[in-house]
């Protein structure tokens, strides 16, 4: 998905909602640029490797957006708004609530059970 949409990004050809999303935060990212213009993305992302997963970072960002857009868990907007002024930038405040929402995810797939909203907002609140 991540190339097909930067695929049609590159080519300014109609893309789906998603799909403009998508090359939204991939424009974000030129160390991922090649990456995905080669098209045959077979990489096998893992810590012990020593690389970080772009698809993960960037799917991210999007769950990211998505909360905010949403509002939901409640006062993630405010938390976003407030970091975004505080950084100067927003992209910068996404990074930084990454970290949060990669933690909070991996506690819950290790624990089998769902995120915790509380807790999470609770985490990026301590970002202000």
């Amino acid at each position: 998905m991540y190339v097909q949409a930067w695929r049609l990004f590159r080519a300014q050809q109609p893309m789906s909602p998603l799909e403009s999303q998508i090359a939204a935060v991939v424009a974000e990212h030129p160390e991922y640029h090649a990456l995905l213009e080669d098209e045959r993305v077979e990489a096998d992302f893992t810590p012990e490797g020593g690389q970080s997963n772009p698809f993960l970072h960037m799917g991210l960002h999007l769950a990211i957006r998505e909360q905010v857009a949403t509002n939901r868990p409640p006062g993630i907007r405010d938390v976003f708004n407030g970091l975004a002024k505080r950084k100067g930038d927003a992209h910068d405040a996404e990074h930084e609530m990454l970290e949060c929402l990669a933690e909070s995810l991996w506690q819950a797939q290790r624990d089998g059970v769902m995120p915790d909203e509380s807790a999470y907002l609770q985490k990026l609140s301590h970002l202000l």
